[in-house]
């Protein structure tokens, strides 16, 4: 959307009042491109009115210290199926994890249930293990660009790498076989969708994927072997672990969320990088830079998705006013993290920024459990691409990328590269 449709659109928005009403999600020019209102909403409107594809109201929040008190609040959480929150889309279609409609996929979402859950999936996930895992994965991400290379310039830089090394590690991890995952990609795009597929085909692939976890987890208590699901099902069989339910959410959860940000994050990681040269060229001369780069590029991701939704189950303080219990209020990570109150010099990637307190793994007591494995296959994508191929860049101009769209999930379409 240009600039010009941008202005047309802020134009048009209506008012409740004094009450800003912005239609979300809000447009943005280039795939790589932060939207031109964040700034005006977190100077003037930072606890903003939006009105979502479906037509309903919620609340949007775009400063850094508003989304991380939100976030960390242990009183709220996503909304579940029996909230009545706010739909996304028309009609209120869109997958599971969109609208919450689906008690086959649902998790304690708050208190101890809920930190129980975390306890017992956490010890996966724990930053000792991914160091034990980390040579497996460079050894992997080698294959990958190796193949890449065999195949030749230009290349589907997401394609051949951003997606195969997630689904190959979470897989392993999982237990489940790394050839379904074109499966495993089809059900989680209509597990995530806002518009992307009509509910019917929501409905549809989620019966499918019930059905093959169902089978793999039965599998599982057939041939318990040194996974993930094997070792939740041997700890329920002791009764200190998780409901059949909770078993197959999990399962699923972490298949879907295991693969599908990662290899998105891969993807506009490196296209950031090399949008820039000077960023690329800058990493090269400096290796001990991939952790914080890591961290620079996750913070400067303008492209994460719908954002993370909380549901209001009582009147709460925010940004110094009082949103009403029955809110359903969308925390715009990206936004956030181009807070000036917070970081200097927010709108340039700086590759060593430290400290850098950003929020796209979320906060408080529903942060992202997978963090510890998102950063070290991006650290190792980014290690081994540095390292094989120097000459990398961009086989298209920045402008040609295009967003993944009708996802809750952001992404680039493809990442063309040549070197």
């Amino acid at each position: 959307m240009s600039q010009s449709q941008s202005q047309s659109q802020s134009q048009s928005q209506s008012r409740h009042g004094s009450q800003e009403t912005v239609r979300y999600p809000l447009p943005q020019q280039g795939a790589l491109d932060a939207p031109a209102d964040w700034q005006r909403l977190r100077s003037q409107c930072p606890v903003a009115t939006v009105e979502l594809p479906s037509g309903d109201e919620a609340t949007l929040l775009t400063r850094h210290e508003d989304v991380k008190a939100l976030l960390s609040d242990p009183r709220f959480a996503r909304p579940t199926a029996q909230d009545g929150a706010a739909r996304l889309a028309p009609g209120g279609a869109g997958g599971a994890a969109a609208s919450g409609s689906s008690d086959v996929l649902s998790l304690p979402a708050k208190g101890e249930p809920h930190q129980q859950w975390r306890r017992r999936v956490s010890k996966w996930f724990t930053a000792k293990r991914m160091t034990a895992l980390r040579p497996g994965m460079t050894e992997t991400a080698e294959r990958l660009v190796d193949d890449m290379v065999a195949v030749g310039a230009p290349a589907d830089l997401k394609a051949h790498v951003g997606f195969l090394l997630p689904v190959y590690v979470i897989c392993d991890m999982l237990g489940v076989p790394a050839q379904d995952r074109d499966r495993f990609s089809h059900w989680s795009d209509a597990l995530l969708s806002i518009t992307r597929f009509t509910q019917e085909e929501t409905e549809r692939a989620q019966t499918e994927f019930v059905q093959y976890m169902s089978g793999h987890i039965d599998a599982k208590r057939e041939n318990p072997a040194d996974d993930l699901i094997s070792t939740l099902i041997q700890d329920s069989a002791s009764g200190e672990g998780l409901s059949d339910e909770e078993l197959l959410a999990t399962a699923m959860g972490l298949l879907v969320a295991g693969h599908e940000t990662t290899a998105n994050m891969i993807g506009k990681m490196v296209a950031m990088l090399l949008a820039d040269r000077r960023r690329w060229e800058r990493l090269l001369a400096d290796p001990s830079l991939v952790r914080t780069a890591v961290e620079e590029a996750l913070r400067f991701d303008t492209n994460l998705g719908f954002g993370l939704r909380r549901y209001l189950t009582e009147d709460a303080e925010i940004g110094g006013r009082t949103v009403p219990g029955g809110t359903t209020v969308i925390c715009s990570m990206p936004a956030a993290n181009r807070d000036e109150d917070v970081f200097d010099g927010a709108e340039d990637m700086d590759l060593g920024r430290s400290p850098n307190p950003h929020l796209i793994f979320g906060a408080g007591p529903h942060s992202c459990l997978g963090q510890a494995l998102a950063r070290t296959e991006l650290q190792v994508v980014l290690e081994v691409l540095s390292r094989k191929l120097p000459t990398l860049e961009l086989a298209v101009p920045v402008d040609d990328l295009e967003r993944v769209e009708g996802l809750l999930v952001g992404g680039l379409r493809t990442v063309p590269v040549t070197w």
